[in-house]
């Protein structure tokens, strides 16, 4: 079988990473970070970049599927290789959830409804989960019908936010780039806070959001030719690629019209920066499709991260049943509920769960360097590779400041700011249900199922 090469490599890597965070993203970041935003996605894009190195690195090591969940269990042993893969799981679910809020948002906007009600949010939830579970069990071929749509839609928006974006600064020779940072409150107050380490460390997850999908990359590297030697050098042209892209789009929509998208009503924070219906139309709908391609491509993954780890036989084995139209069922009705109930616990605010979808990733981006060193020393707890080629700069360095790097974000990161809901009246309270829907995702699910395991391992 001829295998994929470097070239093949970088755009694989591409298309993996632009998805829906580009649409999603921009609003978050921009109302934290004003006139550096675009900085902001420079150094996201950096973050992407090495830590995407480590997980390469860790695939040369570990060819077994489940990316995270396989190199922790052959660095760290069973147990740990099994939580990473649970909040995994839950950290697949969050993200669906963001892209799935997306979609409902912009539909109950498109169609004239209050985007912002919650229970017409939740019901059209409800439709879409129905829909895309209608999806899977019709099988793979109409997956990849709308894998293929789903591409052409966001390339589609995206080169019309680009193109439109600077033909209009060139044609009419203004920028309005920093009106953003001249924005007041209600209270007289700038808008848009002075940036510190907290606000610095917020908008940087919140444009990471944009990055996700290249732990997935390195997943099917023994499809690939050479991919010790071209995973390393691929993925860090392929996220500078992307790194263009997106920086291109924000500058371009804040050089137009910047307070739009601190203002906008849209969840695609890009379409009231024109003023041209033809434009918004384009770019709405782009991301529309894009947005949903990526739902029916989560809703292909994410239940399949919980069918590995049954297949491990760390979780009830149940979960492995499959119809006649090759869908996990079983796992695919608890990831839904998963999927829905989390968003529920944000009210459905997107900065929430963008910057929840993108902490909740975190400590794979802590165990799977520390995986990569061990490999690198011979120290793990399980089989890896033993012709896998070794690099102290791939396999050490890089890992160990993707480790520091993570870490340091992970203490900077405003937890309270994350679990607080703010009253329009000013007032301000800890969201109980988000904090209790955490601590059973982290603590209470992957602790129930590792003891119905051990209880049936004793049996």
């Amino acid at each position: 079988m001829k295998k994929i090469g470097y070239w093949s490599i970088i755009l694989l890597t591409i298309n993996s990473i632009i998805g829906a965070g580009i649409f999603l993203s921009p609003g978050a970041v921009v109302q934290i970070a004003g006139g550096k935003t675009p900085f902001i996605y420079f150094c996201a894009a950096l973050f992407a970049a090495i830590l995407a190195i480590t997980f390469a690195s860790a695939a040369k090591y570990v060819s077994n599927a489940g990316a995270a969940y396989a190199y922790a269990k052959a660095a760290f042993g069973d147990n740990i290789g099994f939580y990473v893969g649970i909040t995994r799981f839950i950290a697949g679910c969050i993200a669906w959830g963001a892209l799935a809020t997306g979609v409902v948002k912009t539909v109950l906007l498109i169609f004239g409804f209050d985007n912002t009600n919650f229970m017409l949010v939740t019901f059209g939830f409800m439709i879409l989960m129905l829909v895309l579970l209608i999806i899977n069990i019709l099988g793979t071929k109409f997956f990849e019908v709308m894998n293929n749509i789903s591409t052409l839609g966001k390339l589609l928006a995206l080169t019309t936010v680009i193109v439109a974006g600077f033909f209009i600064v060139f044609s009419t020779g203004e920028s309005h780039f920093n009106e953003i940072n001249l924005l007041k409150n209600d209270d007289g107050k700038p808008l848009i806070a002075e940036m510190n380490v907290t606000t610095f460390v917020t908008a940087l997850i919140a444009a990471f959001y944009a990055f996700s999908g290249f732990e997935s990359v390195a997943s099917g590297s023994e499809d690939m030719k050479e991919p010790e030697k071209y995973l390393p050098r691929a993925i860090p042209v392929a996220i500078l690629i992307i790194a263009f892209i997106y920086i291109s789009v924000i500058t371009a929509t804040m050089m137009i019209n910047p307070v739009a998208i601190v203002n906008a009503k849209e969840i695609i924070t890009l379409v009231p920066v024109f003023d041209s219906p033809i434009v918004k139309n384009i770019i709405l709908y782009g991301a529309l499709v894009s947005m949903f391609g990526i739902n029916v491509a989560a809703s292909f993954h994410t239940p399949r991260l919980l069918e590995a780890i049954s297949k491990q036989k760390q979780i009830p084995e149940f979960l492995t049943y499959r119809t006649q139209q090759d869908c996990p069922i079983y796992a695919f009705l608890i990831t839904i509920i998963i999927a829905i109930v989390l968003p529920m616990a944000f009210q459905y605010d997107m900065k929430s769960i963008i910057v929840l979808s993108s902490i909740s990733r975190f400590l794979q981006f802590l165990l799977v360097p520390i995986g990569v060193i061990l490999f690198y020393f011979g120290k793990q707890k399980g089989s890896v590779i033993a012709r896998a080629k070794k690099h102290i700069v791939t396999d050490v360095v890089i890992p160990a400041f993707a480790f520091l790097l993570s870490l340091l974000l992970l203490i900077k990161f405003d937890w309270v700011g994350q679990f607080t809901i703010v009253e329009p009246s000013g007032l301000s309270h800890l969201n109980v249900f988000a904090i209790i829907a955490m601590i059973i995702g982290y603590i209470g699910l992957p602790l129930l199922l590792y003891l119905l395991q051990s209880r049936k391992r004793t049996v």
